[in-house]
C-alpha cells in the first residue's frame, strides 16, 4: 500500500498544501501559506482536530436534540471540516458553503472528497455577496469561518453584515463565528458591540490564557435572539481536552465595554497573528 504523500497546489489565496498526518491513516492537514487552516480526517468526518473547531461543534452539538437534521451556511469553507461533522452528526442536514477560493475548493474536492448524499451544497463566491443574495429566514445555523489569510476580511465585521447575516437566520437560529485577537482586544470588542446590537444574547468561548490576555489566539462568538443553552455548552467546552471558558451576561457585557458597533465606512480585518500564534511543526 502506497504512503500517502503531502499535496501542494497554487490557489487564489497563496500556497494551498495538504499534509497527511502520520498518525491517523487517512486524515490530512490543509495550510494555506504555511498558516494551518483545516484538518479532516476523512474516516471518522466526527473527529475535530482544532480546538476552535472542537468548540463550534460543542456549540452545533447543543442548539437542537442529537441528530436533528439543520439547514447550515457556512461562510468559509477550507478543508470543509464542519460540513462533514453536521453530516456526519445530524443526517440529513442540508448545507451551503461558500468559498471565495475556488481553486481551493477544487483542490480540496478532487483529493478529499465528500461521501455521497452528504447534502452539502458548495459555492465559489464572496461572503458577504452572497450572503445578501441568500433568501430571509432559510438557516437554522449560519458559521462564518472566513480568513483572508490569517485575517477575517473587514467586510464580514460591520452591522450591515450582521443585520443581513440575521436576516437569513430563522427567528431561532444561531450565528457562530471563529474570531482571533489578543489584549487589549479592540477587534474582538467591536464585535461583540456590533453583534449585540442586533442580537438578544451573546456568548463568547475562548482558552483563559487568552481571554487573560497572555496571548494571541482563537475566540468562538454565539449569537441568536434565544437562550444558547450556557449550562451544557460550559460543561462541554470545560471536560474538552482543551479546556474553554464561556464568557455571557454581565460578564461579557463588562469585557465589551465601551466598544461601538462597526460601520462599513469604519471596517478593519482582525489583526495579523504574530509569528508562530499558529504555526505548526
Amino acid at each position: 500500500m502506497n504512503e500517502p504523500i503531502p499535496v501542494s497546489r497554487s490557489v487564489d489565496q497563496g500556497t494551498a498544501k495538504l499534509m497527511p498526518d502520520v498518525d491517523r491513516e487517512r486524515a490530512w492537514l490543509l495550510t494555506v501559506d504555511g498558516a494551518p487552516q483545516s484538518y479532516v480526517d476523512l474516516d471518522e468526518p466526527a473527529h475535530l482536530e482544532f480546538e476552535y473547531a472542537r468548540r463550534l461543534g460543542h456549540v452545533l452539538d447543543t442548539l437542537a436534540e442529537p441528530e436533528r437534521a439543520l439547514d447550515v451556511l457556512h461562510l468559509g469553507g477550507g478543508a470543509l471540516t464542519l460540513p462533514r461533522y453536521v453530516a456526519a452528526t445530524r443526517p440529513g442536514s442540508r448545507q451551503d458553503v461558500v468559498e471565495a477560493d475556488r481553486a481551493l475548493l477544487d483542490l480540496v474536492v478532487e483529493h478529499l472528497p465528500l461521501p455521497a448524499g452528504a447534502g452539502i451544497a458548495l459555492h465559489a463566491a464572496d461572503a458577504r455577496d452572497w450572503l445578501a443574495a441568500a433568501p430571509d429566514d432559510s438557516a437554522d445555523v449560519l458559521v462564518a469561518d472566513v480568513f483572508g489569510g490569517s485575517r477575517v476580511p473587514a467586510h464580514l465585521t460591520s452591522l450591515a453584515y450582521a443585520r443581513e447575516a440575521e436576516r437569513v437566520l430563522r427567528a431561532d437560529g444561531v450565528y457562530l463565528a471563529n474570531l482571533a485577537d489578543a489584549a487589549p482586544f479592540a477587534f474582538l470588542r467591536s464585535q461583540l458591540a456590533t453583534f449585540a446590537a442586533v442580537f438578544a444574547e451573546l456568548a463568547l468561548i475562548a482558552e483563559p490564557a487568552v481571554l487573560r490576555g497572555r496571548r494571541f489566539g482563537n475566540a468562538v462568538l454565539v449569537a441568536a435572539h434565544r437562550p444558547v443553552g450556557i449550562a451544557a455548552l460550559t460543561r462541554l467546552t470545560a471536560a474538552d481536552a482543551f479546556p474553554a471558558r464561556v464568557e455571557h451576561g454581565s460578564a461579557l457585557r463588562a469585557f465589551t465595554g465601551d466598544a461601538r458597533p462597526v460601520r462599513d465606512e469604519d471596517a478593519v480585518p482582525s489583526p495579523e497573528p504574530p509569528d508562530g500564534a499558529f504555526g505548526i511543526g
